[in-house]
């Protein structure tokens, strides 16, 4: 089969900038229509026009504060109400706070937990509610649908300094399989796709803070170099896409190869998600 999503309706979460932007952008460049979800309206604006260019309504975009139950059921209605159903979801929303891991704030451990699993599983769960009332209007057999959860490296390497992160990408990496059994009767595919350091907002913040950062991030990664943010578009329009039908319940890696590192060595790297 090949990778297409022509003609699907995806929603992608945390899509103003970064992964959840770069997986928006292809999913819409490949023939998808595409709800853009993020907290910022103002970015949101932006991108979405810029594809369009005012021509067609193939991106839409809905703003709100995605870590709120009530956002989410609202995300879901606005995307029926502009594209009448949904094929595939990618939740790439999250939320990174640094911390001492020996005062970590637990409301702060909470709060990523709400907002990087917490609230992909909530959407998740409405979203498969849906994907599977489609199906059985449809009268289709084939598959139902697609969940993607990005996550990062943080949930297998533990980061000292992002306690909270760690436990949330871990729990994230586990929601993931959980979520793979038990909607596999259903035909929907739920994967998830973790990296390591890219060069997001976030990482080129912590360069300017830390020049020699690069280095000792270049130094850990077998493949020498810090990826962008568009190197894992390929990974997630193949788990959209018919071309992996039968993957559920894995998380593809794309790191250059920085999870076989040494540990020891990799301690010494921060921050270790990117």
């Amino acid at each position: 089969m090949s990778v297409s999503v022509q003609g699907k309706v995806a929603i992608v979460t945390g899509a103003a900038q970064g992964v959840g932007l770069a997986i928006a952008r292809a999913l819409h460049d490949a023939g998808a229509r595409v709800m853009f979800a993020d907290m910022d309206e103002a970015r949101l604006t932006v991108e979405t026009a810029a594809l369009t260019n005012g021509q067609d309504h193939s991106a839409r975009r809905f703003a709100a504060n995605l870590g709120d139950r009530l956002a989410l059921a609202n995300l879901l209605s606005a995307t029926i109400d502009a594209f009448d159903r949904v094929d595939i979801l990618v939740n790439a929303h999250r939320l990174l706070k640094h911390g001492d891991p020996l005062e970590s704030d637990p409301e702060q451990i909470e709060e990523m937990l709400r907002h990087n699993m917490m609230s992909a599983l909530r959407l998740s769960q409405i979203v498969a509610r849906r994907m599977i009332r489609q199906a059985q209007d449809d009268g289709n057999t084939a598959e139902t649908g697609a969940i993607i959860n990005v996550t990062t490296l943080a949930g297998t390497r533990p980061v000292p300094q992002l306690l909270g992160y760690s436990i949330a990408c871990a729990a994230l990496d586990q929601t993931t399989r959980a979520l793979a059994l038990a909607l596999a009767p259903h035909r929907i595919r739920v994967n998830g796709i973790s990296y390591s350091s890219l060069m997001t907002p976030e990482m080129k913040a912590a360069l300017r803070q830390d020049p020699a950062l690069r280095d000792r991030i270049i130094k850990g990664t077998p493949l020498g170099r810090i990826a962008s943010a568009d190197e894992l578009v390929d990974t997630a329009l193949l788990l959209a896409s018919p071309a992996s039908g039968f993957v559920t319940g894995q998380i593809l890696t794309v790191d250059g190869g920085r999870g076989l590192a040494d540990p020891v060595t990799a301690q010494s790297l921060y921050p270790f998600s990117g």
